[in-house]
C-alpha cells in the first residue's frame, strides 16, 4: 500500500537565504555556511535566537495570562474547588483530545472529591460537545465541564448547557466561528481578539496553559505540571501542529520525559509497540504511539485510552495496553482490507484511473478507518480523494487533498447536495443523502478537473539545500541532530547532491528485493557514502549503467552492533542526469 516509486516527483529547492545573514550567523556560531543557511531558513538569524533554538528552556514559555479569558478560566476553576462542585473533564476521542483529558484530569484530581472524565462516542455522538453528554451531566448534577480540544463552535450546545445549570470552560485550538459560545471562559489562541503570542498550540497545549495559569495564580511549584509534558508531546506530534515557539519547548522536554521516565500508561504503550528503551522521536510518536491511542476511539471507545493514560497501576496498565494494541491490530486489518478493495475498484476501471479525483462509496466500509483509507489512496494516486460509507441511513465520509489544492472549496462547491461538512484545505469530513452520491461525485470531479493545476498532480519534495557528499561527516551531523525535534515548521532537512555514480556495490535488499542498499561516489570530491532507498529496487539497473544521476535524501544515524555510522535515506533519484534540472523549481 506504499506510494508507487514509479510516480514522477517534483523537487522544489528552497530559495537561497540572505547571504549576509548566513555569513554573519556562521561566524557568530562557528559553524559552516550550510548549517547557518538551514538556521536562517528556519527564521533563526541571531546568536540569541540560535541559543533559544538549540537550548530550549522553561523560561521560554509565555505567561499564560496573556491568553484571552485565562483570568476568567482560573477564577471559575478556583470557585469550583472552593465549593467542591461536581466537575467533568470532557474531550474529543482522538489523540489530542484523550491526552488533553488525561493531563487535566490527572492534575486536578487531588483538588476535587468528585471529578470524572467523558469522551463522546465517535458513532453515537460524533465530534465535539454532544447533547447526550450535556443531558448526562445534568442528571449527574455536574455544574462545571472543562472541554478540551473542542467546543469553540458549540454556541447552541453551550447555551443548552447553561439552561441546565452547567458552566463550561472551553480549552480549544480550532478556528472559532463569528460568534463565541457564552461559556464561563473560552481559551483559544486563534480567537480574533486574543493577543497570545503563539496560536499554534495543540488542544492539549491549551489545557497545559490553563493548568500553568492555575499554578501561577496559586504560586504552586510547576515541576509537577512539567511531569505531564510526555502527554503534551504526544498530542503535538499526533495533531501535526508546528514544532516552533512554545510547541518546540514543550516537545523538547516532553520527549526528554518520554525517553527517560514516561507515565505508566505511555510506558506500557511503548512496550506493546516494541519500542521501549529506544530513543523516541516525533516521527516515532506519529507512527507508534498515536495510532494505538487513536485506535481505541476508532474501534471501541476513547474512554479506554484515557483510562490507560491516567493509570498508576502497573498490572492494570499492562492489561489495558494489550487491549488497545489489539484494537490497533483490528484497525490495521480494516485499514488494509478496505484500502485493497478501494485500490482494486480503481484498477479495474479505466474511467476511474483517468480521473483527476477519486470518489468511492461502499456501505459496509468501517467508518473508523475511512480517513486513513482516503490518505492511502491520495498517496498512491496523488489526487483529491473522498471515501464514503453508510452510517445511520446517510453516506458519511472523509476527504484528503494533495499539496496546493483547496479540498474545502471543492466540497463547498457541492454544499447544496450535502447535509453538513467541515474541515480545511487538506482534510475534510462530509455527510450526504445516499441518493445524492452520483450528483456529488460528478460535480466534485468536475470542480477538481477545472481547478487543479498540472503541478498539483505531481508529488513534490521540498529540498532545503544542495550539498556535496563530502559535507556529510560526524561534525556536520552532530550539529544537525541539535535541530531536533523535527516536525512541521522544522522538518528534517532534505538535501540534493548532483552527479553521483554507483560505486559498484549497490544491491537489492529486503524480503521481496524491493529496496536498495546503495554506495555512491561523487566524481568531483571522490567522496563515497552509503544509503538506503526504500521501494526503489526497480532502479538498480539504471543505477548500474555508469551514468551520473541526482539524488535527494535525508541523513540519519545507523546503529548496528553498537557501531554508529551515517547513512543517506534516499527520497528520490533522477535519471538521466541533467545540468539544467529542468523540472526543479
Amino acid at each position: 500500500m506504499a506510494t508507487q516509486y514509479c510516480m514522477e516527483k517534483r523537487w522544489k529547492i528552497n530559495g537561497s537565504s540572505d547571504e549576509e545573514k548566513v555569513e554573519h550567523l556562521s561566524t557568530e556560531l562557528g559553524i559552516d555556511r550550510y548549517l547557518a543557511n538551514l538556521l536562517v531558513q528556519r527564521g533563526v538569524e541571531t546568536f540569541e535566537e540560535a541559543k533559544a533554538f538549540f537550548r530550549p528552556s522553561y523560561d521560554h514559555l509565555h505567561n499564560p495570562f496573556l491568553m484571552k479569558d485565562m483570568d476568567k478560566a482560573v477564577t471559575r476553576l478556583e470557585k469550583a474547588i472552593e465549593a467542591q462542585e461536581k466537575v467533568v473533564i470532557y474531550g474529543d476521542y482522538d489523540v489530542d483530545g484523550t491526552t488533553s483529558v488525561a493531563l487535566v484530569y490527572s492534575f486536578l484530581k487531588p483538588y476535587f472529591k468528585d471529578i470524572s472524565f467523558y469522551i463522546p462516542n465517535r458513532y453515537d455522538e460524533g465530534y465535539g460537545i454532544s447533547i447526550k453528554g450535556i443531558d448526562h451531566f445534568a442528571e449527574e448534577k455536574c455544574t462545571l465541564v472543562i472541554a478540551l480540544d473542542c467546543g469553540i463552535k458549540a454556541v447552541e450546545k453551550i447555551a443548552y448547557a447553561t439552561e441546565k445549570g452547567i458552566d463550561f470552560i472551553i480549552c480549544d485550538h480550532h478556528t472559532p466561528g463569528d460568534v463565541l459560545p457564552n461559556a464561563a471562559a473560552c481559551l483559544d489562541p486563534k480567537r480574533v481578539d486574543c493577543e497570545y503570542p503563539d496560536e499554534n498550540l495543540s488542544g492539549c497545549g491549551v489545557g497545559f496553559k490553563f493548568l500553568q495559569g492555575f499554578c501561577q495564580r496559586r504560586k504552586l511549584d510547576h515541576t509537577k505540571l512539567y511531569d505531564y509534558l510526555d502527554l503534551v508531546v504526544v498530542s503535538i506530534a499526533s495533531d501535526i501542529v508546528p514544532i516552533t515557539g512554545e510547541n518546540r519547548v514543550m516537545a523538547h522536554f516532553g520527549l526528554e520525559k518520554l525517553n527517560t521516565n514516561p507515565g505508566m500508561g505511555l510506558k506500557h504503550i511503548l512496550k506493546v509497540a516494541g519500542v521501549q528503551g529506544r530513543e523516541m522521536s516525533i516521527s516515532d510518536i506519529v507512527f507508534k504511539i498515536g495510532p494505538r491511542i487513536n485506535a481505541a476511539g476508532r474501534m471501541e471507545s476513547g474512554n479506554d485510552a484515557v483510562r490507560l493514560l491516567i493509570s498508576d497501576d502497573e498490572e492494570n496498565a499492562g492489561i489495558m495496553s494489550i487491549d488497545i494494541d489489539k484494537c490497533n491490530d483490528t484497525r490495521k486489518g480494516f485499514d488494509r482490507d478496505i484500502t485493497l478493495q478501494a485500490l482494486e475498484q480503481i484498477a479495474n476501471s479505466e474511467e476511474m484511473k483517468s480521473k483527476k479525483a477519486t470518489v468511492l462509496f461502499e456501505p459496509l466500509w468501517h467508518k473508523g478507518v475511512i480517513g486513513i483509507v482516503a490518505s492511502r489512496l491520495t498517496e498512491t494516486y496523488y489526487r483529491p480523494t473522498v471515501i464514503l460509507t453508510e452510517s445511520k441511513g446517510f453516506a458519511t465520509g472523509s476527504a484528503r487533498s494533495v499539496d496546493g489544492f483547496d479540498l474545502y472549496k471543492a466540497i463547498e462547491s457541492c454544499s447544496d447536495l450535502l447535509e453538513n461538512f467541515g474541515g480545511h484545505m487538506y482534510a475534510a469530513g462530509l455527510t450526504l443523502k445516499i441518493e445524492n452520491i452520483p450528483a456529488f461525485k460528478a460535480r466534485f470531479e468536475k470542480f477538481v478537473e477545472e481547478n487543479i493545476t498540472p503541478e498539483q498532480q505531481v508529488p513534490q519534495i521540498d529540498v532545503d539545500l544542495e550539498i556535496s557528499l563530502k559535507q556529510i561527516n560526524n561534525k556536520f551531523f552532530r550539529i544537525l541532530k541539535q535541530f531536533r525535534p523535527f516536525g512541521p515548521g522544522n522538518l528534517t532537512p532534505v538535501f540534493v547532491t548532483k552527479r553521483v555514480f554507483d560505486y559498484g556495490t549497490s544491491k537489492k535488499v529486503g524480503k521481496d528485493q524491493d529496496h536498495l542498499k546503495v554506495e555512491l561516489i561523487e566524481e568531483e570530491s571522490g567522496s563515497i557514502k552509503q544509503g538506503i532507498a526504500f521501494s526503489m529496487g526497480s532502479c538498480l539497473e539504471q543505477l548500474q549503467t555508469g551514468n551520473p544521476f541526482d539524488i535527494c535524501y535525508t541523513i540519519e544515524e545507523n546503529l548496528y552492533n553498537g557501531r554508529s555510522t551515517l547513512q543517506m535515506m534516499v527520497r528520490d533519484i533522477k535519471f538521466p542526469y541533467s545540468d539544467e534540472f529542468a523540472d526543479l523549481e
